[in-house]
């Protein structure tokens, strides 16, 4: 079982509307590590939920999607806080830019002595990213939960920058540094690399955090595909699929889903193993992904795709 923790928020997508004095909004449900657990549930994975969820209306609505997936949600805390929100506008390409509401609101405020006693035995990893992980005090007590629980389970980490929450670069560069040595899997797209260390190249990148303790870094280049680095000393690298682009969001949360899925499907969600995967194997998982990412590319929102859609691949 994957156990995913963090943002629980709403996405509100901005729509034409009838003039400047009107804002049309549509809304779904959002977050990175929150999209990929839907994503691990849709592709026929056990996963549960950890985070502070509202009791408002919003909050009522991640809760119920959560279950609708089928995914574990034993674990969330409700309170009272308001929900994040983020207000989404799309590009003519369907890239999106973010504006948060953010401020008190529940996944946010989590803190160390709300964090669960022991977990279920039967969680093998746990994935963690995005605002939730830089933002206090929810960031700090997300780190104190995997620094417990990372000699025996595997860490799965993406940073997925949010600078109109944290706009402090500096923040985001010590939240990497100090997760090197406990994430086994550190994701992050070209984007966010560029943004936070540029005019470095993804193999020095990925050899510092290798050597830092990560067993595998796998940087996401978008169409372009992805390119994956292992402690081992292997690499390999995938071109991205054609699709007509509806929108890009939830791509990386998709990417990221289907390479859990893939290691726990070829049993090596351990730092051993997922630092002993040969190129043949990185270039199988990187494919799986980008071929998943694309589907959720073609579509509007985080729609990440299910198992069936992607019965054809060999993975």
């Amino acid at each position: 079982m994957f156990l995913c923790c963090g943002d629980a928020l709403f996405d509100l997508f901005s729509l034409p509307g009838d003039g400047p004095a009107t804002i049309r909004l549509e809304g779904r449900v959002g977050g990175s590590p929150l999209n990929v657990a839907i994503g691990l549930a849709r592709l026929g994975r056990p996963v549960a939920y950890f985070t502070k969820n509202s009791r408002d209306l919003f909050g009522q609505r991640i809760a119920a999607t959560l279950r609708a997936e089928g995914v574990d949600t034993n674990l969330m805390l409700e309170v009272d806080n308001n929900s994040t929100l983020a207000v989404v506008e799309l590009d003519a390409a369907g890239v999106p830019a973010y504006a948060f509401y953010t401020g008190g609101t529940a996944d946010r405020s989590l803190t160390e002595a709300e964090l669960p006693a022991s977990l279920p035995p039967a969680i093998r990893a746990i994935h963690i990213g995005s605002y939730t992980t830089a933002t206090e005090p929810t960031a700090s007590s997300l780190v104190a939960l995997v620094k417990r629980e990372g000699g025996r389970r595997f860490i799965s980490y993406d940073p997925n920058i949010r600078p109109s929450i944290e706009p402090d670069l500096e923040v985001w560069r010590r939240r990497i540094a100090s997760l090197a040595g406990t994430a086994h899997l550190l994701k992050l797209s070209a984007e966010d690399a560029a943004l936070l260390f540029p005019g470095q190249r993804p193999e020095h990148l990925a050899a510092d955090w290798i050597r830092g303790g990560v067993r595998m870094v796998v940087v996401t280049r978008g169409a372009d595909g992805a390119i994956a680095f292992t402690g081992g000393g292997c690499s390999a690298a995938v071109s991205g699929y054609h699709v007509e682009v509806v929108d890009t969001v939830g791509a990386g949360d998709t990417f990221q889903a289907a390479m859990l899925a893939w290691l726990e499907r070829h049993d090596a969600l351990t730092a051993a193993d997922a630092a002993a995967l040969d190129s043949d194997d990185l270039r199988a998982m990187l494919n799986f992904g980008a071929r998943a990412a694309a589907i959720t590319c073609g579509r509007r929102g985080a729609d990440m795709p299910r198992l069936g859609e992607l019965a054809h691949l060999a993975w």
